[in-house]
């Protein structure tokens, strides 16, 4: 019960990584609150978690929307009255494409739906994990941009790095009241979201190849990684780009 008690809030918990960490978490004595656009696929997860045994609630609504951060960290403390952990993992991929083609409407989006609702987040949850002590918050990161270039994924790339700074600023911000700030790099993994190339034969041979290990990720081990950092297993790791790429980034083989 690596969470027992701890209050924790995911967003992007629908499904995929997010929707995975919330069932774990819940197996690990997580109190959730539960984020995503989509009110239905967002209950069904809380519905199986609590179903289980487990205690979840969901509060539907789009992480681009400040106050929406504010209503989550609000939601957690009436309800269980503090917060513990924040998981900030929802994004997008965007629209890819060449950079002198992209939409700056587009670029906007991606980087307001990647990168400043993870601001969003951390600004309302990190005061209300000092007041309760400390504990943890988590960015959804990627290998993109970080040890691997991809034509076409400009925006992704960018706001996604972004994330990375952050957390290494924050761990330092906020270090002093015992509050670890860290991003999570998964390698390919098989989510909704990576459906382009995760349900397409040769697009996804293709992309197993980039990883040492021949193959790309279940979104529940990208959620035990998640755990490591939301954890006290990780009670001296702050500030870091944690990697759980499946050897995609010392991949040289074609």
């Amino acid at each position: 019960m690596l969470l027992e008690d701890k209050v924790v809030i995911i967003t992007g918990a629908s499904s995929g990584i997010g929707a995975a960490s919330a069932k774990l978490f819940a197996r690990e004595g997580a109190k959730l609150v539960l984020a995503a656009r989509s009110e239905d696929r967002l209950d069904q997860v809380v519905t199986e978690i609590n179903g289980a045994g487990g205690k979840a609630f969901a509060l539907a609504g789009d992480v681009c929307d400040e106050a929406f951060a504010k209503a989550l960290v609000d939601a957690a403390i009436d309800e269980y009255g503090g917060l513990d952990v924040g998981f900030n993992n929802a994004g997008t991929l965007g629209s890819p494409g060449a950079l002198s083609d992209i939409d700056v409407g587009e670029w906007e989006k991606t980087i307001r739906t990647n990168l400043t609702s993870a601001m969003f987040g951390a600004k309302y949850q990190m005061p209300a994990i000092a007041k309760r002590g400390g504990g943890s918050v988590i960015f959804t990161s990627t290998f993109v941009g970080h040890t691997i270039g991809l034509p076409g994924m400009t925006a992704y790339a960018a706001s996604k790095m972004g994330l990375i700074g952050m957390a290494q600023c924050l761990a330092v911000e906020y270090g002093g009241a015992n509050v670890r700030v860290n991003a999570l790099l998964p390698g390919g993994t098989d989510t909704p979201m990576a459906a382009s190339f995760a349900n397409d034969p040769e697009a996804r041979a293709m992309v197993e190849k980039f990883h040492a290990l021949g193959r790309i990720a279940e979104p529940t081990e990208i959620a035990k990684a998640a755990l490591f950092l939301a954890s006290d297993h990780s009670s001296f790791v702050t500030g870091t780009a944690m990697l759980a790429d499946g050897g995609n980034s010392i991949c040289k083989a074609a």
